[in-house]
């Protein structure tokens, strides 16, 4: 893993690249002072021995989304530029007869036909990998955590202290836009090769991200009581409720024409409900279990065998809580100190 610190990243760490802010809150995963909160719902996949983390059904309802509005949108388009063209040769041509051949030119459609082929291959890739990759497991009581790459991988097992997270900020450039793009990402080190093995969560807003990171957090340290126990009555993202709860606050934050034209149009033309159900379907599909050895490494342990935070940890977390009593954020805290660790280093030289 490449960084400007020449050394593994630690909480509180922050890079600059291209563009791209990066965050570290871990290893060492100290409270952030933001309210957990996951879109995931977290608290389905929790008890009090482990938890699982895999990508939500957002993720598959956006990307559902795009691809049924791109083809939509070229097929609209080229309703329009035919009706156009057509009208402007109607001396030349009957309109009717002249807009429908040019709507309905064969080459024309096995282009738009090869461009959706295309992204239905890319969709299904992506679809394929929540029955191929198993969650993310955050074992609490023995305090580690087990990530497979691919089914039939050997598991890598790393420290919960050990797992490395940050958060990002950037600009996603594309030949059409550039639009903000957020993450959070999951690191866990293989010990014995030193090779870091990646997730990465796209998130709304960095806030998100790191609300995410915090409930995970919260649940390894606190247990399942500190998942947000109100989550039960929200709805998650990507589903066909939580569709129709944006709609009924879009309509009912903004004017009638807005409503129309910033909503339903755009909605109507991306396949209205059909992504929700689309991502419903594919986060139904049977998901990759764990081999024999996870299953067992998940089981409960007696209260005496529960592994226990580290000294510096627990001494690190009150220092933050302090901080944050204070009025700091988590970012002014670690400027503070290392400031003061850069003074005693320099004074000692």
């Amino acid at each position: 893993m490449k960084n400007r610190y020449n050394r593994l990243p630690r909480a509180g760490d922050i890079e600059r690249e291209s563009g791209t802010e990066t965050i570290y809150l871990s290893p060492k995963p100290v409270p952030t002072g933001v309210r957990p909160f996951s879109a995931r719902q977290l608290h389905r996949y929790a008890d009090e021995t482990f938890l699982d983390f895999s990508i939500g059904q957002g993720n598959f309802e956006f990307l559902a989304r795009i691809g049924i509005g791109s083809i939509t949108f070229i097929i609209a388009l080229l309703f329009f530029f035919s009706g156009f063209a057509s009208y402007l040769r109607r001396n030349a041509e009957p309109f009717l007869s002249g807009w429908s051949n040019f709507f309905f030119n064969p080459v024309i459609w096995l282009i738009i036909a090869a461009i959706a082929t295309t992204y239905l291959y890319y969709f299904t890739q992506a679809a394929r990998q929540v029955s191929i990759h198993p969650p993310i497991r955050f074992n609490r009581q023995r305090r580690e955590v087990v990530f497979i790459p691919k089914k039939g991988d050997t598991p890598l097992y790393a420290r919960w202290e050990d797992v490395i997270a940050c958060v990002s900020a950037g600009t996603l450039i594309t030949q059409y836009a550039a639009t903000p793009e957020h993450k959070l990402m999951i690191g866990l080190r293989d010990a014995n090769s030193g090779n870091v093995l990646w997730s990465f969560i796209p998130s709304g807003n960095l806030s998100l991200a790191i609300s995410e990171w915090e409930a995970i957090r919260a649940y390894m340290e606190d247990g399942i009581s500190a998942l947000p126990t109100d989550e039960s009555d929200e709805l998650e993202e990507g589903t066909v409720e939580f569709f129709h709860l944006c709609r009924r606050s879009y309509r009912a934050d903004y004017s009638f024409v807005r409503y129309v034209w910033g909503f339903l149009t755009i909605q109507f033309f991306s396949g209205w409900t059909l992504p929700c159900y689309i991502s419903g379907w594919v986060n139904k599909r049977t998901k990759a279990g764990f081999p024999k050895e996870v299953q067992k490494w998940s089981q409960p342990l007696p209260t005496e065998q529960h592994a226990m935070p580290s000294e510096e940890l627990l001494r690190e977390s009150t220092e933050i809580r302090e901080a944050f009593a204070k009025g700091q954020n988590l970012l002014d805290y670690f400027k503070v100190k290392f400031a003061e660790t850069t003074q005693k280093s320099e004074s000692a030289t």
